[in-house]
Formats: C-alpha cells, structure tokens, sequence
C-alpha cells in the first residue's frame, strides 16, 4: 500500500473467551492509543436492566464500554499521516484529505479520492483479519468511528467486498460524522434511474422518489426495485474511489451495509462537523435501503458523550442480543 499505517491500538478482552471484536476509528488529528482508552473509560449513564454490564466483569457497578462487554477484543487503529490542505498542508494523521465541512461540503471533493481509497482497502483487510481471529466470525465484529473516523468507515462498509464471507459485522455506529458523496449519489441515483425509464428528470412524472418505500415510514422493500439504488449508489462510488471489487457483490446480503442496522449520533452544537451532514447522511442511507437510527443531542458540540454512548450500548444489544 501506498501509505502506511501504524499497528492498532488493541485492548484484549478482560473475561475469556473471545466473543467480540469492535473495530473504532478515531477522527482527525488522533491516534488509536490516545482515542482508545479514553472513549472505553468513559463513564455512562444509567442503562436499562437488559443492557446492564454484564455479571462476568471485574466492576458490575462499573459502566463504561469495556465493562458493558468484558468479552470484547476493542481494536482501535490509527490514520496514516497525511498533508491536511486544510491545514496548509501540515501533516497530521487523518483517514483521508478533506475541504471545509461548512454545509453542504461538496467543495474540492476530489481531495478525498486518494485517501479514501487507501483507508478503504486498509480497513477491509482489516476487518478481514478480524473477522478470522473472533469465533463466530464476522456476524461477531462491529465497525464504528468518531468525526473523520466515522466518514471512513461509512466508506469502506458501502464499498465492503464479502468475497464470499458475508457481511462484516452485526450492527455499526458513527459519532458527530458524516458521509463522503453523499449529496453526489443520491444525484446520480436518480438521474441513472430517470435514464432507464423509472421516472424523474424528464418530467413526466413529478412525484418520482427512486427510494420510494411501501408506505411511509416503512422498511425498505425486499423487491429488485428497492435494491437497486442501493447497487447504483454504490457502483458510482466505487468507480469514483478507483476501488475495485474482488468478489461478487451482486446481492444485498453480500455488499454488507444495507443488511446492517446503524447507529449514527450527533451533537447539536457541533461546530466542526456540523449535525446538518449528520442528517443528510442519516437521510441517504435511510434511502438507499439502511435501517438507520439517528439520535441528537441538543448540548452536545463535536464529540461523544455518556448520553450517546449509552444509546449506543442500548442499540447493540437491541439489534445484537
């Protein structure tokens, strides 16, 4: 690989066996061993009985991530330094090089390009590693991350190449992020749908939605119409990142992403990143056919907190038992 990328930071499970692993990407400017530490001491709030920490920790009184899951393997990686243009080109770690996040974000997107395609490639073998080292295999391995971390792995889920191993974990999160392109594929979407005659652009149909679902509200459909924003969204991505497939993807239980509930969370008052790309990023992907769950959290500025933890926590045994 081009650029390389420091060994993650990894914290071993406190109670055998090995039941778990979660794969965390801090943002910009960090490093795993100082992100990780830190986010798994932080203290939550009260949990619901169901997702109390569990009885085999050292601490039951204790909640915080390492002690709600004693049996996790925690993996926290770093970015490789890279020339921040925003920073007049000072090095500093980051997934990928980026413009101003002001709203709507969609100036000089193409310095993500390189960035984003080497973090990809990275993370998949990562997560590759991962899912033969934890028994259960992927259905055991969850993929978050902070700010920039977030934005990346949001990439490399929608890019995920199964090869043939399924989807790479049970549930994923993201905090105070967003997502790359997303303004862009929900564009192309529509306009390769309104191509083939679905409807759209040439205006002879005025309510044409391409993520349209049974009823509002409701989940996505299961048909081939409902999946194929999906598998356009993601063909155009693809090919914009210069990232190639090795395996079949043709199917949605094979790409990963749209079969995978996420969780994504956002501070209000976040002055970095702001909640209006978490939104927009939480809209896309709910109409590319993903079961999002989107919390705000109104005194919060741009980082996570017991509150979005703890929602977090909630939303991973809600979806993971």
């Amino acid at each position: 690989m081009a650029t390389d990328y420091p060994a993650p930071f990894i914290i071993p499970p406190r109670v055998s066996p090995h039941k778990q692993t979660f794969i965390i990407l801090h943002g910009r400017g960090a490093t795993g061993d100082k992100f990780g530490p830190v986010l798994l001491d932080t203290p939550i709030p009260h949990l619901p009985t169901s997702t109390a920490p569990s009885p085999e920790a050292d601490d039951p009184s204790a909640t915080t991530l390492a002690s709600i899951f004693p049996h996790a393997r925690f993996v926290f990686p770093s970015a490789a330094r890279r020339r921040a243009t925003v920073y007049r080109r000072a090095y500093t770690h980051q997934w990928f090089d980026n413009w101003k996040l002001d709203p709507p974000a969609t100036d000089r997107e193409d310095l993500q390009i390189p960035g984003l395609r080497e973090t990809t490639t990275y993370l998949h073998g990562l997560l590759r590693d991962e899912i033969a080292l934890v028994p259960g295999g992927a259905a055991k391995v969850v993929l978050g991350g902070l700010s920039q971390g977030c934005a990346a792995a949001l990439t490399a889920l929608l890019l995920w190449d199964s090869e043939g191993r399924g989807a790479p974990r049970v549930a994923a999160f993201g905090m105070c992020g967003w997502l790359p392109y997303a303004r862009r594929m929900s564009e192309q979407v529509e306009m390769d749908m309104a191509r083939d005659g679905v409807g759209g652009m040439d205006g002879d149909d005025d309510s044409f939605d391409p993520f349209q679902r049974d009823e509002p509200g409701g989940e996505a459909t299961t048909s081939d119409e409902a999946t194929e924003p999906f598998a356009l969204a993601v063909g155009w991505l693809r090919d914009e990142l210069g990232v190639v497939a090795k395996g079949t993807t043709s199917s949605p239980e094979e790409t990963g992403l749209q079969t995978v509930p996420l969780c994504l969370g956002h501070g209000v008052l976040d002055d970095k990143v702001s909640v209006v790309l978490g939104q927009k990023a939480s809209r896309c992907l709910t109409e590319l056919g993903i079961r999002v769950r989107w919390n705000e959290y109104e005194s919060l500025a741009h980082w996570y907190s017991g509150p979005m933890l703890r929602d977090i926590v909630d939303f991973l045994h809600a979806e993971t038992g």
